[in-house]
């Protein structure tokens, strides 16, 4: 939606609100709701403030202390959000609204904030252009549905609820066809909020499904897959039913994946593919070296593709979530996924999960794979057969050992700065401690009485 589009809109009464949003360090969409004409009035060229505790909070928005960047020392003052007008679009999940992504600007050196998620990639993006590349991503995200409200599902403790379906629906059109009252609304809803669908599909868990979006620049990407988690959380909500993008919301079924896709152009040429046709597979130097780098940082790199404690219960074998760090050609058991020839060749990553913030996996993906074209980092050998069988290296088990080998890591320091990596390290160990403090449900039926 281009702003003069929104004018006319707000003066025929079409759009009478704008919501104005950013993500936190979770990837949670934090903001304010504008009256349309105060944004068109002042919003558009003075953006508007927030406090910048919002980067330091925890998931109960309490602030944490320890970290550099904010604390209550330094008063927790105001950041600045600078509305990026090429994310304005309409919301097409509710009425009257549109919706525009800001970048986090420091108040004092009006220089974008490091620690933001967004400023994350955009540095990452810089330095590909710099290089004379740019990306085109993709984000496939895979959610469980409940008939339960939001609401409901907090009443029961997220206990028994109801899901969509009742067998497992993968591929299913008659399954899928049962919840058509939601998923079909999301498709129209992302459509109309100019992201273009590609299609839905049920997946391989009871009331899992997958809404795939068509791929973009690498920031237009990240910012699509943003608008469209808090758009079908926001009509799950108005439709009194709930949706997941949890990694790991059932122990006994396969989780929620984020597989993310990206190839390498320059030019309008993707030069993932040997223009020359001289390799036999029909893969550049620079794809391989892509490759080697992205797989030979993923275990520094973990708590940016797998940022939360649930996130690790996903990694088991045969679950169809990725164990071990090894590449294969259209090959599902493998952590790094090749697939597609010519202009389409690109590689999947089926690591992280739905719980990812994607400006964060991307902003990883993008470090590791230019680091790999300077260095000239060759992959292992491509792995054929079942990589779960194999002894080929696993994937950190738990948050804690991602954490310390992040904080540890000289390339991490190097790719995202020191501030960076201390700030999410605390971060992250925040979250591990209020994990280890908490008395779980399964204590509680293990202990209980028996012990």
């Amino acid at each position: 939606m281009e702003l003069e589009e929104l004018r006319v809109a707000v003066s025929t009464g079409e759009i009478d609100s704008v919501v104005v949003g950013f993500t936190d360090h979770y990837g949670r969409t934090m903001g304010k709701r504008f009256d349309a004409d105060f944004f068109l009035e002042s919003c558009v060229e003075d953006g508007t403030h927030g406090c910048d505790y919002l980067l330091t909070v925890d998931m109960e928005m309490d602030p944490v202390e320890g970290f550099a960047y904010a604390n209550w020392e330094k008063g927790y003052g105001d950041f600045h959000l600078v509305p990026d007008l090429g994310t304005l679009r309409p919301a097409g999940w509710t009425s009257g609204t549109a919706f525009v992504l800001c970048d986090v600007i420091d108040d004092r050196t009006h220089e974008p904030v490091s620690v933001a998620p967004r400023s994350i990639l955009r540095r990452q993006v810089d330095a590909l252009t710099k290089a004379g590349f740019s990306v085109a991503a993709a984000s496939e995200l895979e959610f469980f549905l409940f008939r339960d409200s939001y609401r409901n599902a907090h009443a029961k403790s997220y206990r028994d609820l109801e899901a969509a379906g009742w067998y497992v629906e993968d591929y299913h059109l008659l399954q899928a066809s049962r919840v058509e009252d939601y998923v079909g609304a999301a498709r129209r809803a992302m459509r109309d909020s100019e992201i273009p669908v590609e299609n839905s599909k049920g997946e391989a868990a009871i009331g899992q499904h997958e809404l795939n979006i068509r791929y973009a620049e690498v920031l237009d990407m990240a910012d699509r897959h943003v608008v469209m988690k808090q758009g079908m959380k926001e009509l799950a909500d108005a439709l009194g039913m709930s949706v997941t993008f949890m990694a790991k919301p059932d122990s006994a079924q396969p989780g929620n994946s984020c597989h993310i896709h990206l190839s390498l152009w320059k030019d309008g040429v993707n030069v993932f593919a040997d223009q020359a046709g001289a390799d036999d597979d029909g893969r550049s130097d620079l794809f391989r070296w892509f490759l080697g780098g992205w797989i030979h940082h993923a275990p520094d790199l973990m708590p940016f593709v797998a940022p939360t404690i649930n996130s690790y219960k996903r990694y088991r074998d045969q679950s169809w979530a990725p164990t071990r760090l090894a590449w294969s050609t259209d090959n599902r058991t493998a952590g790094f996924r090749v697939v597609g020839t010519g202009s389409g060749l690109r590689i999947e990553n089926r690591i992280p999960g739905a719980d990812v913030n994607p400006y964060l996996a991307y902003a990883a993906a993008l470090a590791s794979g230019l680091d790999g074209i300077a260095n000239q980092i060759e992959p292992p050998e491509e792995f054929r057969g079942d990589v779960y069988a194999s002894d080929v290296e696993r994937v950190p088990g738990n948050l804690r050992d991602a954490v310390d080998r992040f904080e540890a890591s000289a390339a991490a320091r190097r790719f995202f700065g020191d501030l960076v990596v201390d700030h999410y390290t605390h971060h992250l160990r925040t979250e591990i401690g209020a994990h280890e403090a908490a008395v779980s449900d399964w204590e509680m039926a293990r202990y209980f009485e028996r012990i």
